[in-house]
């Protein structure tokens, strides 16, 4: 019996034993496998690294120092200041696209780091990410932005997983922790991710939840604890370029930032960065060729595309001058669209304003308005409106904005203001206002320019042709103020006007050094019909004598409610 016993025993020891060697050797030969499956991954990859082509043209004329980024001086000036002192702010760049926003991003860091008193150190870096392609699971599992937790029950969760721990996975904003995180198109950060942001930006760290985390675990490891407990760091400074404009923005975003504006590019500016482009490739241009990028670019990322196929072409056939040919071959194969710069009429005509807009981020533009009044009898006259867009859908990862134009609701505030103020009997005429163009109109701003407009159709004066005007018009007549007027300035002065009325409550004591235009603070509508119409004299007489209606009007109602107040 005991030797049965003893032979069983050692049956079993000898089936484990050959047990733990195979298992052993499969794990010796799993692991051999993989090493070699690795090695030749990392010769598969050595070998990659090796093919390098030539720098494209569009990063060999990316800025390497604040001087080539043409047309943007005042905004870097403010990108420096917020930047480079030693209380460093968070900010949003507002700008059209391919004006430079990013490279001033990459910059202003590099900038900062030399300077003694700046808390960026010679480590800092730049992160950057794209808001349109920031993806997050509503699991929490993967957070490229803000960062996430791994739990345990989810594939490929390691060793740690396997003994029930969860594992906290760092974001961009704890990867920029110490620098700049740069998000570029932040208008289309998703809600949720515009949440944790600000989250992130008010406690300069990240919380992360896990219901597999259990703070009473003693075998819990310190890292893991330390994480759930205190955070990850996350104090950088943010920066925000956008193509949107400020009001699209979230309000909480914008209170805790500061705002700066890059410009729209002039043409001589888009000549500079195409002449740059020319030179970097080691070439030549014909002026004339020059001339027609600038009309046909929009930005400066169009002109570097347009000097890079132009380019090619001449190349191709041996040439180093880039011709004139070239270019126009480039714009007709890409249908590119010239730039159409709104000048003012070379004559000035009745019922005819320049008004002034702003359609983007600093960005201007002068607004035609027309207004005609055809007198009715025997009837109510008629308001029509018409060029306006009354909706604009505007679609975003924030969800869907629908603007809509006060346009209509600004040309009855005007028609009480004048029937009130001027006693003029807009009723008695059928009265059309047009907006050409057919663009959004931001109907209070355009308030002194229809009533303008339509004061001048019904009593067919002549409105000067070099005269532009913004502001929003009370039923008074009372003139206020209004947004983006410094834009709205360069504008018109663009257009060719040589006097601009602004509300006075937008004067800015630059305004006076401002050349090639008289800007005019005004605080009523009388004083903008007094500089507005060509024969002033004719204008004095129409204000007085309306005004001398109104009054005797006003007191002929006085008397008449004393007389009913005494003898009722």
């Amino acid at each position: 019996m005991m030797i049965l016993l003893l032979v069983a025993e050692l049956f079993f020891t000898l089936v484990i034993g050959i047990y733990f060697f195979n298992l052993l050797k499969s794990q010796r030969t799993s692991k051999i496998v993989i090493n070699k499956e690795s090695k030749n991954e990392m010769d598969n990859l050595n070998a990659l690294r090796k093919i390098k082509l030539t720098v494209p043209l569009t990063e060999k004329s990316r800025p390497k120092n604040f001087d080539e980024i043409i047309g943007q001086e005042k905004g870097i000036k403010a990108l420096r200041a917020a930047i480079c002192g030693p209380n460093p702010q968070n900010i949003i760049i507002y700008g059209p696209p391919g004006i430079g926003k990013t490279a001033a991003a990459r910059l202003v860091l590099e900038d900062a780091k030399g300077i003694y008193y700046s808390p960026f150190n010679k480590d800092a870096k730049f992160v950057e990410i794209d808001a349109t392609t920031v993806r997050f699971d509503d699991r929490g599992i993967a957070d490229p932005l803000i960062g996430s937790v791994h739990d345990p029950i989810y594939q490929g969760a390691g060793a740690l997983g396997v003994a029930g721990i969860p594992q906290p996975k760092p974001g961009a904003v704890t990867k920029a922790h110490g620098g700049i995180l740069f998000i570029d198109e932040i208008g289309e950060l998703h809600p949720t991710e515009m949440n944790k942001l600000l989250k992130v930006l008010e406690d300069r760290k990240v919380f992360f939840d896990s219901s597999y985390y259990n703070s009473n675990d003693k075998n819990m490891p310190n890292y893991i604890k330390e994480v759930f407990e205190n955070g990850l760091p996350a104090d950088f400074r943010l920066i925000g370029a956008t193509t949107r404009r400020p009001e699209e923005l979230c309000p909480a975003l914008r209170s805790r930032c500061v705002e700066i504006f890059f410009k729209p590019l002039q043409s001589e500016e888009i000549k500079k960065i195409a002449l740059n482009s020319v030179n970097k490739v080691g070439t030549k241009i014909e002026k004339k060729a020059l001339e027609m990028v600038s009309m046909y670019s929009n930005n400066g990322r169009d002109a570097v595309n347009l000097i890079q196929l132009a380019f090619g072409i001449a190349l191709n056939e041996k040439r180093d001058k880039i011709t004139i040919q070239d270019i126009e071959w480039v714009i007709e194969n890409g249908e590119y669209s010239p730039k159409i710069d709104k000048k003012i009429n070379a004559t000035p005509q009745i019922g005819y304003v320049n008004g002034l807009a702003v359609y983007g981020p600093n960005m201007g533009a002068v607004m035609e308005i027309e207004a005609s009044a055809i007198r009715v009898l025997n009837k109510k006259g008629n308001i029509k409106v018409t060029g306006i867009v009354d909706e604009e859908e505007i679609k975003s990862a924030n969800g869907k904005i629908i603007r809509k134009s006060n346009a209509r609701c600004s040309v009855e505030n005007v028609m009480t203001m004048l029937q009130k103020k001027f006693n003029l009997a807009c009723d008695d005429y059928d009265i059309h206002v047009n907006f050409p163009g057919g663009i959004p109109v931001d109907g209070p701003s355009a308030g002194i320019s229809i009533a303008t407009a339509i004061f001048s159709a019904i009593k067919e004066m002549y409105v000067d042709n070099k005269i532009a005007m913004t502001g929003e018009i009370s039923l008074y007549g009372k003139v206020r103020p209004i947004g983006g007027v410094k834009a709205k300035i360069d504008a018109a002065i663009k257009a060719g006007a040589n006097t601009i009325i602004i509300p006075k409550e937008n004067w800015q004591e630059n305004f006076k050094k401002i050349k090639g235009a008289k800007i005019l603070p005004v605080s009523s509508i009388n004083e903008v019909f007094n500089f507005a119409f060509v024969n002033n004299k004719q204008t004095e007489k129409i204000l007085i004598g309306t005004q001398a209606e109104v009054l005797l009007a006003d007191n002929e109602k006085t008397s008449n409610k004393n007389y009913n107040q005494v003898y009722s």
